[in-house]
């Protein structure tokens, strides 16, 4: 099973931007979907975006125009890119992959991921 360990988050004024990235190990991010999900004080984890292992995206309509997902194969490193943080984005995000579903499209379900990392922290003061 692949190990997942995620970093990149932290304080951020509205507006602004940040990266998070996702390193993995004991596998390759190409051969996995993998998604950024999020979870917010007092409530449930959600998908946020994902790419499927034939490289397509598929975001949350939040999230749409602000957050992108890409993957690095050489580095084995998955990224979130942020862009126009808002105080609602406050959350800890969790980086997940599969080997289950389909290979062109991006499952949006938890129980779908297998592989989780430890999450990081992103405050987005209002």
């Amino acid at each position: 099973q692949v190990q997942l360990v995620e970093s990149g988050g932290g304080l951020v004024q509205a507006g602004g931007s940040l990266r998070l990235s996702c390193a993995a190990s004991g596998g390759t991010v190409s051969s996995y979907t993998m998604a950024w999900f999020r979870q917010a004080p007092g409530k449930e984890r959600e998908f946020v975006v994902g790419i499927s292992r034939a490289g397509n995206t598929y975001r949350v309509d939040s999230v749409l125009g602000r957050f992108t997902i890409s993957r690095d194969n050489d580095k084995n490193t998955v990224y979130l890119q942020m862009n126009s943080l808002k105080p609602e984005d406050t959350a800890l995000y969790f980086c997940a992959a599969s080997r289950r579903g389909s290979y062109v499209w991006v499952s949006q379900a938890i129980r779908d991921f297998e592989s989780w990392g430890q999450g990081t922290q992103v405050t987005v003061p209002s």
